[in-house]
């Protein structure tokens, strides 16, 4: 992997690398919330960091697979047009897209795609019950 790309061109390698494995897990849904919830700012929707944390949850805590979460964020939109919104943590975890890509395709580089969204996760703690109550209210 070339270290001169920045983050955002290897997030796009990375794009590249989990949809073309065609996995039926689907681990590509796990690096769009993981890269999501760790690069949004101010200007990002209350949607995309709501389905973003949601995703880490049911990844992280509950062992969901892509395909899972996918579909789970299927049923949120469905049910919910209002979303909260949730403060940003400073530092958003020490594991980021560049970790990822340093380990070679396959099973490694899969095991950090996982220590990036527990990583990622983690720096949410604050959000954390939010996530999980609005979880059981809206995905039961």
């Amino acid at each position: 992997m070339n270290q001169d790309l920045s983050e955002p061109q290897k997030y796009h390698e990375l794009a590249y690398y989990t949809l073309a494995r065609r996995d039926p897990s689907f681990i590509h849904q796990h690096i769009v919330d993981v890269y999501t919830a760790q690069r949004a700012d101010e200007s990002t929707k209350p949607f995309a960091i709501t389905f973003a944390l949601v995703g880490l949850y049911l990844y992280v805590e509950k062992n969901y697979s892509g395909k899972a979460v996918q579909k789970a964020h299927t049923e949120l939109a469905k049910k919910r047009k209002r979303w909260p919104s949730f403060s940003l943590p400073e530092q958003r975890g020490e594991f980021t897209v560049s970790n990822v890509v340093n380990e070679l395709p396959g099973e490694k580089r899969d095991e950090a795609i996982k220590k990036w969204c527990v990583s990622v996760w983690e720096a949410y703690e604050e959000s954390h019950q939010e996530i999980v109550n609005l979880v059981k209210q809206e995905l039961r």
